[in-house]
């Protein structure tokens, strides 16, 4: 099977946007390069997580305020898509918001589990990670509507430095229940 240009467009932002994630958090784990070993109480774990979890937050602010003062000045979306047709321009907003929305709820879930069962020293994946999410973030908004292939790195960036890691805890908590 020959790819298209779009798909060869779309696999060269993934591989990218992977291997960016594979970097980043492997450094992470082997470097502590926040220091973070020294963490021994849940209080600071949970400042961690929620300092990490201030730029995931931003962009579905960003997302809502975007596609609310769209509609606010579009005199045939300000009733809501609900109610109305959406136009185009809509239409691109609440797909932004919509993928925004997804992204943070496995975010919220992976980074709340990391902090809370990863060794400490290992912490500093997850504001890194969350840095990773608002750069893939705004790659995404700039070239969603350009198509697939300009969208491509910023989506896999916000989603696969997430997924990686949930894939690392999950690998990290069967080898702590099989020793």
């Amino acid at each position: 099977m020959q790819l298209s240009k779009k798909q060869i467009g779309v696999l060269k932002g993934m591989a990218l946007a992977m291997l960016i994630s594979i970097i980043v958090i492997s450094l992470t784990i082997f470097l502590d390069p926040f220091h973070y070993s020294t963490i021994n109480q849940l209080s600071q774990k949970l400042t961690v997580l929620g300092l990490s979890l201030i730029l995931p937050t931003l962009f579905l602010i960003v997302s809502i305020g975007r596609l609310a003062k769209f509609r606010f000045f579009s005199p045939e979306d300000i009733d809501g898509s609900g109610l109305t047709s959406a136009t185009s321009e809509a239409t691109v907003l609440q797909s932004l918001l919509q993928n925004t929305l997804e992204q943070i709820v496995i975010t919220y879930g992976v980074y709340t589990a990391w902090c809370l069962l990863m060794p400490a020293s290992w912490l500093s994946a997850v504001p890194l990670c969350s840095v990773l999410f608002a750069i893939g973030r705004i790659f995404f908004f700039r070239g969603y509507s350009q198509g697939a292939p300009a969208r491509a790195f910023g989506f896999a960036l916000t989603f696969y430095s997430t997924v990686l890691m949930f894939l690392v805890l999950v690998i990290y908590q069967l080898m702590v229940v099989i020793s």
